[in-house]
């Protein structure tokens, strides 16, 4: 792949050239346009394998974007440009995973495989425990609906990577029920198994604390799912926790864009 460095930047094809911006990439790209037409790629035999894996990436893309509706209400201030295709590309390793289905309908078997998923960091370049590394326990609830983050006492000073300007910060707990995918013969699509539990959440965050000051107790945060619902073998938990930080005008608290973090902790 060709990348421009002259003055000229714009998008769009001249001749046989096509160019193109890449989202979380500075600078502008070149290549070729041509290639096999849809009708080949849906039809001919010849693309019989790539049929197949544009297939399992779509069910995989799915099961990723579940993962971020689950968790829409922190995606913003803790996720890079690049986190959807970093979560496809984990899926893609759960898929090849299963081996009881034909190629082009393996199932995304997260409740199978969560390992794939542990330590996952929402921002690849400020990852959680390079900015937390006070200790903290987390306690799932004996149904699977809730979760209990506990943060003993600790001084900010010592454990906490602080932006410059940020005066106060939120500690959060989040849970989010992902399920595992199957390809439907009938829709020809992918669709989780258990769509009733898919994407349901609960986050809580702690109240906000002064960066340069010692807290004195342990910071308890439980994150339940609404309804009480009753998880089956065929979902995953996503427990996550992170960090938010602010800086206090007044009596108003500005979250700041850059410096928060977020992993998956576990998966149960």
């Amino acid at each position: 792949m060709a990348r421009q460095k002259g003055p000229l930047k714009y998008v769009g094809t001249l001749g046989d050239i096509r160019h193109f911006k890449i989202k979380g990439n500075q600078g502008y790209f070149a290549g070729l346009t041509g290639g096999p037409t849809a009708d080949q790629i849906a039809t001919d035999p010849a693309f019989q394998r790539t049929r197949e894996n544009m297939n399992e990436f779509g069910g995989c893309a799915l099961a990723g974007k579940s993962i971020r509706v689950g968790l829409a209400s922190l995606m913003k201030n803790m996720a890079d440009s690049q986190v959807t295709g970093r979560l496809t590309a984990i899926m893609k390793k759960i898929n090849l995973e299963d081996g009881s289905e034909a190629r082009g309908k393996r199932a995304v078997l997260i409740s199978q495989e969560p390992q794939f998923l542990e330590g996952f960091e929402f921002n690849r370049f400020t990852s959680f425990d390079g900015t937390f590394s006070a200790p903290f326990t987390i306690t799932p609830g004996a149904n699977r609906d809730e979760s209990t983050l506990d943060v003993p006492a600790f001084n900010p000073l010592n454990y906490l990577s602080i932006p410059a300007g940020a005066t106060h910060f939120r500690i959060i707990n989040g849970i989010s029920v992902i399920s595992d995918f199957e390809f439907n013969a009938v829709s020809k699509v992918y669709e989780p198994k258990e769509n009733a539990l898919n994407e349901l959440k609960a986050v809580e965050y702690s109240n906000y604390l002064p960066v340069d000051q010692a807290i004195a107790t342990t910071t308890s945060l439980v994150a339940t799912l609404p309804g009480t619902p009753t998880m089956t073998t065929d979902v995953k938990v996503v427990n996550v926790v992170g960090i938010e930080f602010y800086q206090q005008v007044n009596s108003n608290y500005y979250v700041f864009a850059q410096g928060n973090a977020m992993k998956i902790s576990e998966l149960f």
